[in-house]
């Protein structure tokens, strides 16, 4: 099969002729119809993750059809139309026993811990609690969405952060997740702030239903535009970039007992993150993490997708071939960039 493969952090990855998995007892090999470029992607090919291993092959946002599956397998067959959560759990653990896949003990990702779905085919482990049907009137490249940023914002959002119609949310960053997160916080009723450098992005957000957009460019202090434009703060905010920069106008842009959750990945070379946390204890601040979510719990999110309520298929604003993934993944880190990019392995 065709896949993307970089042998080194940084360097320029490139498509090549590597084997075709096989699948384990307990899993299935899925041939990729389409899957989402993400900035975790990024992070991966950057050396920013202990669990890659070189060569490596990335991509955790996928969709597609069911090719072979493992003997132990039950529930699916060849044919059948998948997607996946990016943390796929093994079903045996504490967290799992708890109904917190999501946090897995034992987790595999696609991307990460194995190789992913920039490629003709991949390898799935177990099966049966991690595979997630698709509806047949929805794409594969809405379904691949799914997986990754637009689950994770919804859990963000709707399950970590607790929205209630009628507060207001701040959105730092207006990628893949920030944008998903402004669509679902403004279709539960919220008012949303969203925050970003690019002017691109603060126009998809505005287009997906955003209030008040705030340019980062043009604004020295992004929390204390927000305390004015909320009127004391916002209930909930999110950092959806990653940076010690956006964490921080998070937490500082929150009214009194406001909740902070923070999605995107925050790198650094001691693994820590300064958090102005004298605020969190003056104010009563709640700062949580969200991680994916659990394959259990798509059927709530799937079903306002179905209904038009959610419109994941709208953030997407490019499809490209294997061949220009590479370069695509390489962008990845460059201001000006909005909306979602869907690679077709077979285009």
């Amino acid at each position: 099969m065709k896949a993307v493969v970089f042998e080194r952090y940084g360097e320029t990855a490139e498509v090549r002729e590597v084997a075709d998995p096989e699948p384990v007892e307990h899993g299935v090999v899925v041939r990729v119809e389409a899957t989402g470029l993400c900035r975790s992607d990024w992070h991966g090919w950057m050396g920013h993750d202990p669990d890659i291993t070189l060569p490596h092959v990335p991509g955790h946002e996928l969709a597609g059809v069911v090719e072979a599956v493992g003997a132990r397998v039950t529930g699916w067959r060849p044919g059948d139309r998948v997607t996946v959560p990016f943390v796929c759990a093994c079903g045996t653990c504490a967290a799992c026993a708890a109904g917190d896949q999501q946090v897995c003990e034992r987790q595999s990702q696609p991307g990460f811990t194995h190789w992913g779905s920039f490629a003709q085919y991949v390898a799935l482990d177990h099966a049966d609690v991690n595979l997630v049907a698709i509806p047949d009137d929805m794409s594969f490249a809405t379904a691949a969405s799914l997986g990754c940023r637009f689950a994770t914002a919804f859990r963000a959002v709707v399950q970590q952060g607790r929205l209630a119609a009628g507060e207001w949310v701040a959105v730092h960053g207006c990628g893949g997740v920030g944008l998903s997160a402004v669509m679902i916080a403004a279709a539960s009723g919220a008012r949303v702030v969203a925050v970003d450098v690019s002017t691109g992005a603060l126009d998809l957000a505005r287009k997906f239903g955003a209030a008040q957009c705030v340019d980062a460019t043009r604004t020295p202090d992004t929390a204390a535009e927000i305390l004015e434009l909320t009127g004391g703060g916002a209930h909930l905010s999110l950092d959806a970039l990653g940076s010690p920069a956006t964490c921080a106008a998070s937490v500082n842009g929150l009214r009194r007992r406001g909740r902070h959750v923070q999605v995107g990945l925050l790198p650094s070379p001691d693994g820590t993150t300064p958090v102005p946390m004298a605020r969190a204890i003056a104010l009563e601040l709640e700062l949580r993490g969200s991680h994916g979510m659990a394959a259990h719990t798509y059927p709530g999110m799937l079903e306002l997708v179905r209904s038009g309520v959610l419109r994941p298929d709208l953030l997407t604003t490019s499809t490209v071939s294997l061949d220009a993934a590479p370069a695509a993944l390489a962008a990845m880190d460059t201001a000006g960039g909005a909306g979602v990019t869907v690679i077709e392995p077979w285009s």
